[in-house]
């Protein structure tokens, strides 16, 4: 079996019975992965369309003081999942996953209220097309993308530091251009990022570490989904009149 998996992690193993069911395995493992994230995105869209909805949800989440709460919890929880996953058991990282998306969904609300619900539905389809094209090339390329993903995530960097360097610029010209690179860099981070859960099943030993190693996977997948989504949003949504 080692061997196997170092045959596969170099993208040089060949056909066998014994790789039959190991890749077996495998699917079952990132159909887990992609099942979670597309709950977490359910989560989400649900928490976002029930604080728009619901006005006395709305007016307890962004009143004075509880806003900067519901805009900064989501960041909070996923440090707290990221640092302390490996501490907890399957239910708690599961349920803490649950969390943080419904708290993201909450933080969304007011910007997912600035675009017509047409534009909010056709740029979450272009975002779910080019996110699993990216997944799908993720998983079945025999490329090594570990150096593409070492050069995207500098790239991350530089937005984020971008990012916060327009808070205070307010520069139009600067958040389209952080928008642009956000859109190219979390499309590559899809396929990336789908390739190294594949190679972290690898070294899954048990089922309570491997359940949460399929959480933080569909963390990282969920992630790159959703910051697509708000960048394609940004560039191309119609605002409300």
């Amino acid at each position: 079996m080692e061997k196997l998996r170092m045959s596969y992690q170099n993208r040089t193993v060949t056909r066998s019975g014994q790789f039959a069911a190991f890749e077996e395995g495998l699917r079952g493992y990132m159909q887990r992965v992609f099942a979670y994230m597309g709950l977490g995105l359910g989560i989400t869209g649900l928490a976002a369309f029930l604080a728009a909805t619901i006005p006395a949800l709305n007016q307890f989440l962004y009143a004075p003081g509880m806003q900067y709460v519901t805009l900064f919890a989501p960041l909070a929880v996923v440090l707290f999942l990221s640092f302390r996953v490996g501490r907890m058991s399957f239910s708690a990282a599961q349920t803490t996953f649950w969390v943080y998306a419904t708290l993201v969904g909450f933080s969304l609300t007011p910007l997912l209220l600035l675009y017509t619900g047409e534009s909010v539905a056709r740029i979450f389809f272009i975002t779910a097309s080019m996110f699993g094209a990216m997944a799908l090339y993720g998983y079945t390329t025999k490329k090594d993308l570990t150096s593409m993903g070492s050069f995207l995530f500098m790239g991350l960097i530089g937005i984020v530091i971008a990012s916060l360097v327009n808070l205070f610029m307010h520069s139009s010209a600067m958040s389209f251009v952080i928008s642009a690179l956000s859109v190219v860099i979390f499309t590559g981070l899809t396929a990336y990022d789908t390739q190294k859960i594949k190679d972290i099943y690898l070294e899954s030993d048990g089922a309570e570490i491997a359940g949460k190693k399929a959480v933080m996977g569909a963390l990282a997948l969920y992630l790159d989904f959703i910051n697509i989504f708000i960048s394609l949003l940004r560039l191309f949504g119609d605002r409300r009149d």
